[in-house]
């Protein structure tokens, strides 16, 4: 059984290196305006938008990190997604967040550097809503990596091509935020991917 596989989500916030059920987030405007802070989770049950950031990490042998959600996160759980998505405190920059959470979920420390900010809404399971103002970042990383069991039920290097295939005829397997990257975002990823 790969490392997670089982907890439950009372036990997750106890054993999560950074991210728990009642972390507060940023609310925001469709500007990423700040609006107030809440708590993440009735932020997800009444579907306030929100401040919120993604790293897609690359080797550089073009393959996309890809990490399956714990299956007993709140939402999406068991669902493959990008190397890291999260939220930054309130009064953190999105890029700062970024690299905490990063080194928090995955145990990797790199460069990233802003890709695209991407806004969307979209109901998650368990009743949840996402509405999400992104900031997306990009890095490139070859080394160890060490997830946290909490976040990280299992993780794998895919090559860009075959992942873009695999979004196209499997989506169900993905969540909704990496789908909604490649939809709408996939000239920036590609450019990305192709600048080395």
């Amino acid at each position: 059984m790969a490392p997670g596989w089982g907890i439950g989500a009372s036990t997750l916030n106890g054993i999560s290196a950074g991210s728990r059920d009642d972390d507060p987030i940023v609310v925001v405007d469709v500007d990423d305006v700040a609006q107030g802070i809440a708590p993440k989770i009735e932020v997800h049950r009444r579907g306030l938008r929100h401040r919120a950031l993604s790293v897609l990490v690359r080797d550089r042998a073009d393959n996309m990190l890809l990490h399956r959600r714990n299956p007993a996160k709140y939402h999406s759980g068991g669902l493959w997604t990008n190397a890291c998505c999260s939220h930054p405190r309130p009064g953190e920059p999105p890029g700062d967040a970024a690299h905490r959470r990063l080194a928090e979920e995955m145990g990797i420390r790199c460069q990233i550097r802003p890709l695209f900010i991407a806004r969307y809404r979209a109901e998650v399971s368990n009743g949840y809503i996402e509405d999400e103002v992104v900031h997306a970042f990009g890095g490139t990383y070859e080394g160890p990596i060490a997830p946290d069991p909490a976040e990280v039920s299992e993780w794998k290097w895919m090559p860009l091509a075959e992942l873009a295939d695999d979004l196209t005829r499997r989506p169900e397997l993905y969540t909704i935020w990496l789908r909604h990257y490649f939809r709408e975002h996939d000239v920036v990823i590609a450019a990305w991917i192709e600048s080395g």
